[in-house]
């Protein structure tokens, strides 16, 4: 598994510089030399499968490459295959069982996260939960991700628990945990390894894209994983 930073690649000015969406505003061209040279200096034994990202909980499976339904997390069952999300703030995870044989990625917003998208993930796999492990890649932190109380008020109708992951700020709205709600979202399907996290995309300029802090004209990286 690898999340890329945002540099090296030859998109310019708000997609400065490694952009690899190609729903954001950038020229096809740039992103497709951008994507070119991601998997030349990962070596990526395929094509990754890139998702029409929506927020949601469908699940992809890597066979079903040039299917056009919206999705927010994949699976692969087979060495080779690379799977594949693109963020700028939300979280990207990574989830694989402990035998290396089958892996999925997930793009966990606070919608997608609400909505149960690393349940669907977890579901997709088709193994028991006791044997899947996960990493959580770069995503915005706690200190820079301010929401409204409607959001924390999504997620303690799911579970009480989730009340840990938010604090109130002096304006009356909260700063929301992504990694927090993560991390008790897998725990309560019965993922107890669960490692990586503490990055801040919002405040890390030099290294990641930021929905948020740049005002939504932005670009976006990619965490990808497979079987090797």
């Amino acid at each position: 598994m690898f999340s890329n930073l945002r540099s090296d690649g030859v998109s310019e000015d708000a997609y400065a510089s490694l952009n690899l969406a190609m729903h954001v505003g950038d020229r096809e061209d740039r992103v497709a030399e951008n994507r070119r040279r991601l998997g030349a200096v990962l070596a990526l034994p395929s094509e990754p499968l890139w998702l029409n990202q929506v927020h949601g909980v469908a699940v992809a499976r890597h066979t079903d490459r040039g299917a056009s339904a919206a999705a927010d997390a994949a699976v692969a069952f087979e060495r080779g295959q690379v799977c594949a999300v693109l963020t700028a703030d939300s979280l990207p995870v990574v989830l694989a069982d402990r035998g290396a044989t089958r892996i999925a990625v997930a793009h966990a917003g606070w919608r997608g996260l609400a909505a149960g998208v690393l349940e669907s993930a977890i579901a997709a796999l088709g193994v028991p939960v006791s044997q899947l492990v996960a990493w959580l890649g770069p995503a915005i932190s706690q200190p820079a991700f301010e929401v409204g109380a409607e959001v924390r008020a999504v997620f303690l109708a799911n579970s009480p628990r989730y009340d840990a992951a938010f604090t109130e700020n002096v304006r009356g709205r909260f700063q929301a945990d992504l990694y927090a709600l993560a991390r008790l979202a897998l725990e309560q399907s019965g993922v107890g390894s669960v490692y990586g996290g503490g990055w801040c995309t919002f405040g890390e300029p030099e290294r990641f894209f930021s929905y948020r802090r740049d005002g939504g004209r932005t670009g976006r990286f990619a965490t990808v994983a497979w079987l090797a």
